[in-house]
């Protein structure tokens, strides 16, 4: 199995070939041959568990999450190297110095060791049963696990960059940690669902640790060190909480019953990785399969064709495309890096600066994760954790996605009428109505949202819209044959593995706060230092899950905010859905936000210009979605919440505003904008925003006059040149 997509030359209406090709890390193994069939064998046996377990014979649960997380933690130390690698798929690569050749065999020592101990366990029925004495298998599991799996990272990172196509020593000790701590957990996991919250085993203990150490190597290669840090804090809180004062307090437990509890559901197993090993990975799976069918080329295609010949088209293009793209794809930065190739350096053509052209990628690539039907995977974590139908989750995200994606296009637009930008050449684009008679490869996205509204369940929806896209394909010159069904479900295991790490690593920090219970006592605190005042109590909440947000993927931001900030927010006695989709709204948005918005800095790359100046001007794009969540605590309409009168006025009004809100940032509306008139201009879109029938008459009444103001200056209006 090729590690790359089957590609079919593009055809003539094509401007987008490529965008569905995978994109590969600077750290990521690229197999050929015998071993690559082996990885890819490998990838297709996961996903087809997940499959065959969501919709034909369950796994008993915890079984199937520990499955999930340990054959993800196997493929990913298989698949990523510790650093980046040698562009030379091949070749003898650097020798192995003594001091790793030392480490690697103490490591292999240790880990085959503990490999051998377990086999035991199960073959002669020896296993460490509640009660078994401290010292049973200590010497034989889990003392030689802890120390292989040490100096195998040890070694690891000692290692020099190799080729692309070599399998690291290192690397494939710690897969094989990775399925001896699973195979542990699953062969005692009736003895540790009652005693790992009271007496553990000290295997039981070092176990965990050795699972945790491997989930944070693996999200620190995958995701980078930001959350790896957040989650070592909370793992340090679990110690010194009884020398901390006040409400950071707590009574401290022992380090066995500690990573213990982590490694079961109340932490590392449960709602986190409960969403990671089913809707995810299912959605992850739809995805691949578009993918593969080479559906994501014709959502870019069909946005060049609709926006590509318009002033500033490939702005307009990036906006529409992001918002497509992202309605599948699970990442801010996966998004950028897969539409910014293309659009970005169209963007720098048509007269956009190159910080201007990154951020406009990057805050249209972050707004996907706010895009229903899947939004980022965001959706179905907010469904586990407040028990809230998807399905009224979804609506209620459409006007405030629909309003973002208007606000980013309302700013490309104006940034092109202020420099007299002009679109690309009609003959440059694909033909609008070949385009149109293709139209039918929006059906698999139709039909999870027809199965979705019918009743049925996301899983079984999810796998009916999956299917879809393999039916549709054969109407099409990128047919899926069992070819192409097979790679995208090897893709599917490759592109999973950052959330499966990530939404474990999450799961360390959720299962650190229920056993301490800072959730409840930081509940406390923030109504403490708000007072009544719940506008306060949000201003706390939106930079809390700004800063907990930076670095840090969708997912994971989003799932630790939420344990952390949300109880507050509900007691103080605002709605669950409205609590969950403000912080959610500002986790997101935390990829656009400086100094850390690995959005911007993706788009940065790619368009090499400044990161620190895309990330400020990706914030000014994106400036529209910091407002929104204070406008939908404010006005209930704009989730959905109330007549179709009033869900209609709060869309129309806030559009107005959203679109003065532009003007004000960028400077033109009719025409060019002084400060006064700019101001102005911000302060009635603030009022139409708002929603209510007062602040809107002064916001038209304030837009009316900057109107006649522009009116009354007719020389205005002439665009400025650039000169440069």
């Amino acid at each position: 199995m090729s590690s790359s997509a089957p590609m079919a030359p593009g055809g003539a209406d094509s401007i987008a070939d490529g965008v569905d090709a995978e994109v590969i890390a600077g750290n990521q193994r690229v197999f050929t041959g015998r071993m690559g069939l082996i990885i890819a064998a490998a990838c297709i046996l996961y996903t087809g568990m997940h499959i065959y377990s969501m919709n034909v014979q369950p796994i008993e649960t915890w079984v199937y999450r520990l499955l999930h997380v340990s054959g993800g933690l196997m493929l990913g130390f298989l698949l990523f190297a510790s650093r980046p690698l040698l562009d030379a798929r091949e070749g003898p690569g650097p020798r192995t110095a003594l001091t790793e050749r030392l480490l690697l065999a103490a490591a292999a020592a240790g880990i085959l060791v503990a490999a051998g101990q377990l086999a035991a366990m199960f073959l002669a029925d020896d296993r460490v049963v509640t009660g078994a004495p401290a010292t049973k298998h200590l010497y034989s599991f889990g003392y030689p696990l802890i120390a292989g799996t040490g100096l195998a990272l040890l070694a690891s990172w000692l290692a020099p960059a190799r080729g692309r196509g070599r399998l690291g020593a290192a690397d494939t000790l710690l897969a094989l940690a990775a399925v001896v701590v699973g195979g542990y957990i699953i062969g005692h996991a009736d003895f540790l669902r009652i005693r790992a919250q009271v007496f553990p085993h000290v295997n039981d203990m070092w176990a965990a640790v050795a699972g945790i150490v491997l989930i944070l190597e693996l999200t620190r290669r995958l995701a980078g060190l930001a959350l790896v840090v957040i989650v070592g804090l909370f793992l340090a809180y679990g110690f010194i909480g009884p020398w901390l004062p006040g409400v950071l307090n707590h009574r401290g437990y022992a380090p066995g019953r500690f990573f213990a509890f982590i490694y079961t559901d109340n932490g590392i197993l449960g709602p986190t990785t409960a969403i990671s090993s089913t809707y995810i990975i299912l959605f992850i799976a739809f995805a691949a399969f578009l993918q593969a069918s080479r559906v994501g080329e014709y959502f870019v295609n069909f946005a060049f064709a609709a926006a590509g010949a318009m002033r500033g088209g490939p702005a307009k293009v990036a906006v529409f495309a992001s918002g497509l793209m992202g309605m599948i794809n699970g990442t801010s930065a996966g998004n950028v890096v897969s539409t910014g190739s293309l659009t970005i350096p169209l963007m720098k053509k048509v007269g956009y600066r190159p910080q201007t052209a990154a951020s406009v990628e990057a805050a249209a690539s972050s707004g996907g994760q706010i895009m229903p039907p899947i939004m980022g995977a965001g959706a179905f974590i907010m469904a586990e954790i407040t028990g809230i139908p998807y399905t009224e989750i979804v609506i209620a995200a459409a006007i405030p996605a629909l309003l973002y994606f208007l606000s980013v296009y309302f700013m490309v637009d104006k940034e092109a009428l202020r420099n007299g930008m002009q679109g690309l050449p009609r003959d440059q684009l694909p033909r609008f109505s070949a385009l149109a008679r293709r139209a039918f490869l929006f059906l698999p996205i139709v039909i999870l949202v027809v199965a979705l509204f019918l009743g049925y369940s996301v899983i079984r929806a999810g796998t009916v819209a999956m299917a879809a896209a393999a039916v549709v394909s054969w109407f099409t010159p990128h047919r899926m044959l069992l070819r192409e069904v097979l790679y995208a479900l090897e893709l599917t295991a490759r592109m999973s593995l950052q959330l499966v790490a990530v939404c474990a690593a999450a799961g360390v920090i959720v299962g650190v706060i229920a056993l301490t219970g800072i959730g409840t006592r930081f509940s406390s605190m923030l109504l403490g230092l708000a007072g009544e005042s719940q506008f306060v109590a949000l201003v706390f909440a939106m930079l809390i899950s700004i800063i907990l947000g930076m670095g840090m993927p969708t997912t994971a931001a989003y799932a630790v905010a939420a344990a952390v900030i949300a109880p507050g927010l509900i007691r103080m006695g605002i709605e669950p859905l409205t609590a969950h989709f403000f912080i959610f709204y500002y986790a997101v948005m935390s990829a656009i936000t400086p100094p850390v918005a690995l959005a911007s800095y993706a788009g940065a790359a790619i368009a090499q210009s400044d990161p620190m100046k895309t990330s400020v001007e990706s914030f000014k794009i994106g400036l529209a979605a910091f407002i929104v969540p204070f406008i939908f605590f404010y006005n209930a309409p704009m989730l959905m919440q109330g007549s179709w009168f009033e869900v209609a006025h709060v869309f129309v009004t806030a559009t107005i505003g959203i679109y003065l809100l532009a003007s004000g940032v960028q400077g033109w509306l009719f025409g060019r904008l002084g400060w006064p008139l700019r101001i102005i201009a911000m302060a009635a879109a603030l009022a139409m925003i708002s929603g209510g029938w007062v602040s809107d008459a002064i916001g038209f009444a304030a837009g009316a006059a900057i109107f006649l103001v522009q009116r009354a200056r007719p020389a205005a209006t002439t665009p400025a040149r650039r000169t440069g």
